[in-house]
């Protein structure tokens, strides 16, 4: 496969183990997945992989922007919460807080929180097809 001329592409291989789970490869990195049909303690199920990776996009962000806006920062953490309607089956509401350990103003927090919103590619993949919100504010 091939990809047009400046555009990132991303390839996951995904592969059944057994009727309790299955293994996605990526690059070196291997992650265990829920599949299972009753369920498995030690893997994310698909609904929560979708989350963790709304989450890492957060995190990827502000990774990206702090440089960029000199803004100053110790560390973050992301909540996510996702409600599932049975018919059809979907997510239909994703409810997230950012908690960024900082000295920032109210205003920078602000900003921050906006270019999350703005420039993170499974935010606003996902944005359009649930009811995503949340807000980021200071730790502690």
């Amino acid at each position: 496969m091939t990809e047009p001329a400046g555009k990132l592409s991303f390839h996951v291989i995904a592969h059944r183990l057994d009727a309790h789970g299955s293994v996605a490869r990526c690059k070196s990195a291997e992650l265990s997945l829920d599949t299972a049909l009753s369920g498995r303690l030690d893997a994310f199920n698909p609904a929560e992989l979708l989350l963790a990776a709304l989450s890492a996009c957060m995190i990827k962000s502000i990774e990206r922007v702090t440089p960029i806006l000199k803004f100053q920062w110790r560390g973050v953490e992301v909540r996510v919460h996702g409600v599932r309607q049975d018919v059809p089956p979907r997510l239909e509401s994703i409810d997230y807080e950012i908690l960024v350990d900082s000295d920032e103003s109210e205003q920078r927090l602000a900003l921050l929180h906006d270019n999350v919103r703005k420039f993170g590619t499974v935010f606003n993949t996902v944005a359009p097809g649930t009811r995503l919100s949340g807000l980021l504010r200071r730790a502690g």
